[in-house]
C-alpha cells in the first residue's frame, strides 16, 4: 500500500485575493444552503405524498436528491471553511476521503440518471407493461445496483491512488482533492495508472451519457404523432432530465476521459459539478414539473393546517 511521506496536501484554490475569497465564501455558503433546502424539500414532498412515492419516477427523483445533498456536502463545507479562514490544507486521510465519497456519490448519480432515463423509456414506449416492469421490488433492486456500481467505481479509484508513493511536492492545483490532480503528485511513473483511471471514470461517464442520449432520442421519436397534451407533458419531463444530464455529465466528460493534463477550464468545470449542479437539480425539476408543483401546494396546505392546530 502507500508508503507516503506526505502528511497533508495544500490547495492552490480559486483565488489568492482576500476580498475575492470572502465574496466566493458568501456565494458558496448560499449555494450550499440552497442545495440543502431544495433537495430536502423534494425528499420530504415525495415521501409525504403517497401518490408520488408510488411512482417510480418520483421515487428515483427523491433518491437523486439524497445523492445531491450528500454530494454537495463532500466538498462545499470544506471549501467554504477554507475561504473564510484562509486555510488551504487537508490531511492525507481527508484527501482520500474526499476522493472516495466524491466518486462513490458521483458514480451512483450517473447510474441513477441512466436508470431514470430507462424508467421514462419504459413509461413512454411500453406504457402497457410499465406497472409490471417497474414495480417497487424491481425499482429497489435497480437502485441498489446504482449504489453498488458507485461503490465499485470509487473503491477502484481509491485503491489505485493508495498504491502510489507521495514524496512531495504536495500542492494540489484545485480547491479540493480529485484523482487527476493527486496522481500527478506521485513520485513514480503514472502512465499505467492514468490509463486505468481514464478507463474507469472516463468510460463510466461517456458510456452512460451515450446511453442516455440514445434513450431520449428514442423517446422523443416515439412521441411524434401522439396526442398533443401527452406529448407536451412527456416533452417537459424529458427536457428536465436532459438538462440535468447535461449539467451532470458535461463537466465529467470534459475532465475525465482524457489523460490528466491541465486545461484552463478545469477549475470552472470542477465548480460546476461540485457546487452548482447539486443546487440546480431540484430547481429544474420543481419549476418544470406541474405534478410536483401541485404536491408542493398540498404540502404547504398541510403545514398551514398543522400551524393552525398548534
Amino acid at each position: 500500500m502507500n508508503a507516503s511521506r506526505v502528511a497533508e496536501f495544500t490547495f492552490l484554490g480559486l483565488s489568492r485575493s482576500r476580498p475575492i475569497q470572502l465574496l466566493l465564501s458568501v456565494l458558496v455558503v448560499l449555494c450550499y444552503a440552497a442545495t440543502l433546502l431544495g433537495n430536502i424539500l423534494i425528499i420530504l414532498t415525495v415521501y409525504i405524498d403517497p401518490h408520488l412515492l408510488k411512482s417510480p419516477m418520483y421515487f428515483f427523483l427523491a433518491n437523486l436528491s439524497i445523492i445531491d445533498t450528500a454530494l454537495g456536502s463532500v466538498v462545499v463545507p470544506k471549501v467554504a471553511t477554507d475561504l473564510i479562514t484562509y486555510s488551504r490544507t487537508i490531511s492525507f486521510a481527508g484527501c482520500m476521503s474526499q476522493i472516495f465519497f466524491l466518486h462513490f456519490l458521483g458514480g451512483s448519480e450517473m447510474l441513477l440518471l441512466t436508470l431514470m432515463a430507462y424508467d421514462r423509456y419504459v413509461a413512454i414506449c411500453h406504457p402497457l407493461t410499465y406497472t409490471t416492469t417497474m414495480n417497487r421490488p424491481c425499482c429497489i433492486r435497480l437502485l441498489c445496483f446504482c449504489w453498488a456500481g458507485g461503490l465499485l467505481h470509487s473503491g477502484s479509484q481509491v485503491f489505485l491512488v493508495l498504491r502510489l508513493p507521495f514524496c512531495g511536492p504536495n500542492e494540489v492545483d484545485n480547491f479540493f482533492c480529485d484523482v487527476p490532480q493527486i496522481v500527478k503528485l506521485a513520485c513514480v511513473d503514472i502512465r499505467v495508472t492514468e490509463i486505468l483511471m481514464v478507463a474507469n471514470s472516463g468510460l463510466l461517464s461517456l458510456v452512460c451519457f451515450i446511453i442516455l442520449l440514445i434513450s431520449y432520442a428514442i423517446i422523443l421519436t416515439t412521441l411524434q404523432g401522439h396526442f398533443r397534451e401527452s406529448q407536451i407533458k412527456a416533452n417537459s419531463t424529458c427536457t428536465s432530465h436532459i438538462m440535468i444530464v447535461t449539467l451532470s455529465f458535461g463537466p465529467c466528460i470534459y475532465i475525465y476521459p482524457h489523460p490528466f493534463y491541465s486545461f484552463p477550464l478545469d477549475k470552472a468545470a470542477s465548480v460546476l459539478y461540485t457546487v452548482t449542479t447539486p443546487v440546480l437539480n431540484p430547481f429544474i425539476y420543481t419549476l418544470r414539473n406541474q405534478v410536483f408543483k401541485v404536491a408542493l401546494e398540498k404540502l404547504k396546505g398541510r403545514q398551514g393546517k398543522f400551524t393552525l392546530c398548534l
